[in-house]
Formats: structure tokens, sequence, C-alpha cells
């Protein structure tokens, strides 16, 4: 197991920082004594923080719409970046933040550094599902354009993420292409179909290409994808669930008829809509990277920030970083 330290928690990340981050930090620390570092202008966390939990000076911060690379180099006291230092130097044992998540995955690129002979890092998102674990796809955003020894190592780092965190011994593993056919896809696609299926030894099982409609059944715990792809796939469920969810509610206001329908079919609703909310999954996390950065919601409240810094916890205890090293060499 891993030694327990703070988390590093970019105060001043996010659409609602730093109230619902300092009171997620909180929550945390009372309900599950997970401990955090507060990274940010210790005036400002003053007026949120009244001693409860421990605070690292960053006089400076990122905004949403600036440029990642640029703001990571230029802004050296940013509390995004304090962060990623704080993990690479061994006083905290991962990094969250909800703020430029562009300028997140560079702060830990460039501070933390790869995981040795890992290509490309890549965000790992966890999709809900309905009555079991939630499915990993990767990559959700961080290589536009990806090469198929990538994608291979994103299967690898995929089914070590999905052991340690959802328990599965030996996960299922796909591909996100057009058809279920090896002869389906793109090039990409049909390369790295040829080299999981011949890959031997490997700690998941390859069960091939999934369609964009499959995500959602549990076909497989683990879907492979560039992170173009995975992105837009990914928006768009997020997307049709609001729409979905919207829709309900508008047709259950209909008439005085439907209201009362609403008054019996709430009570199984809610359930399935707090297994299918994000906030409950914490964030994403980049793997490849040697230490622990998760990305979370720009809108993330403080049960966002919980979730995500009982994620690291958990991931940490598990030793995600040795577990890693351990696939990719």
């Amino acid at each position: 197991m891993a030694a327990v330290m703070p988390v590093a928690l970019d105060a001043m990340g996010g659409d609602f920082a730093p109230k619902e981050v300092v009171a997620g930090a909180k929550k945390a620390f009372e309900e599950y004594s997970i401990e955090s570092l507060l990274v940010g202008d210790e005036a400002i966390l003053a007026e949120f923080e009244k001693g409860l939990l421990g605070t690292f000076h960053a006089s400076e911060s990122i905004a949403m719409d600036e440029d990642p690379a640029k703001s990571v180099r230029n802004k050296k006291d940013s509390s995004l970046v304090r962060c990623a230092e704080l993990v690479k130097n061994g006083t905290c044992s991962a990094t969250i933040s909800a703020g430029n998540t562009g300028a997140a995955m560079a702060a830990a690129l460039f501070k933390i550094g790869r995981i040795k002979g890992v290509s490309r890092p890549a965000i790992a998102t966890t999709i809900p599902i309905v009555g079991n674990h939630p499915l990993v796809m990767l990559d959700s955003g961080a290589n536009a354009e990806c090469q198929s020894d990538w994608l291979v190592q994103f299967a690898q780092m995929g089914s070590v993420y999905s052991s340690v965190r959802y328990g599965i011994s030996k996960p299922k593993v796909a591909l996100l292409s057009i058809g279920e056919e090896p002869t389906k896809g793109n090039p990409l696609i049909k390369e790295t179909h040829k080299k999981l299926a011949e890959m031997e030894n490997k700690p998941f099982e390859f069960i091939g290409n999934v369609e964009g409609r499959d995500l959602l059944n549990a076909v497989a715990d683990v879907v492979v994808t560039d992170g173009f792809t995975g992105n837009v796939a990914l928006k768009t469920l997020e997307g049709s669930l609001k729409f979905f969810m919207k829709m309900l509610l508008n047709i259950m206001n209909t008439n005085d008829e439907t209201k009362k329908a609403q008054d019996v079919l709430l009570n199984y609703l809610l359930p399935v809509a707090n297994e299918l909310d994000p906030e409950a999954t914490g964030g994403a996390i980049l793997l490849g990277i040697d230490g622990i950065s998760i990305i979370s919601h720009g809108s993330s409240s403080a049960r966002a920030i919980t979730s995500a810094l009982r994620v690291a916890d958990e991931l940490n205890k598990a030793d995600i970083i040795g577990r890693l090293k351990e696939a990719v060499n």
C-alpha cells in the first residue's frame, strides 16, 4: 500500500471555486478522513477555510480560456502548477483540479512527467452504467490523433484502472468503431485490432469492436479510442442523457394525470438518476502520468470534489501508479 499523504487540491480551479472546492474538501475530511492541501491564494481561502485543512499559497491562477501550454510555462506560481509540483516532490499523493483541462494536462505532463515507457498519456473517463459498474473509456480528449501502439497502451492502462477501481480480475476491452467486424473502421482501428488480437499474455480479454450504441449496454469494461472520437462520443452521451431527463420531466408536468404518475415514478427514477449523475464519479484520471492526476468537470460542486478526493484516496492506497508501471513495462 502506498503512503497516505494529503491530496493537492487546486482551490482556485472551476466555475464555483474556491467556495465549492473548499466545501467538498471539508466533507471529505469530516466524513472520510481524507486530507487535502488547498492550493491557492491564502488571503482568499481564509474567507472559506478556518483552519480545518492545510493550505499552500499560490499567487496566480489559470483561467478557463487561457492557452494551456503558455499559461503553465508563464504562470509558475499558479495553483494548478503548484499542485503538480507537490505531487512530483512527494509532498502530496495526487492532484485534483476542476480548472482549465488543457492546463491540468500540461502541468501534469511538464511537472510530474510520464511513466517510463508510456508514449502518450490518456484521459480515462468513467461512464455510469445502470445496474453495473461504470465503463472506462479512453482516450477522452488528450490526443486528437493517435498511433496504433498508443491505443494498445491505452488498453493496457485502461484495464489496470478498471481492475484497481472496480475489482475486475480480467476486464473486457473493446475498440470503438463503426462496426463489430474486424474489417470495419479506419486504418488506425484495423491496425490496432490486429495488434490487440495477436497480443500474448495480455491481462485483459480483447472482445473486438463495439459501436457507439454499445457504450451503455455493459458489453465491455474498457473501450479504447482516439481522443477526438472519445471526446465526441462522451459529449454526445452527456447531451443525450440531459435531453432525455429534461423531456421526461416535461412530460410528467403536462397535466394533472401525468403529475399524479410523477408522484409514483419519481421514487423509482431518482435512484437511477443518482447512478447516472457524473458528480458521483469524481472526474477523469490522466493515465500514463507518473502520479495521480484527476481532472474534474469545470462546473463541479462540493459533491463532485468530495467524490474526486475519494477516488484519489482509493487509487493511491491501491498503488495505481505501481500497477500501471508493471503493465506498461
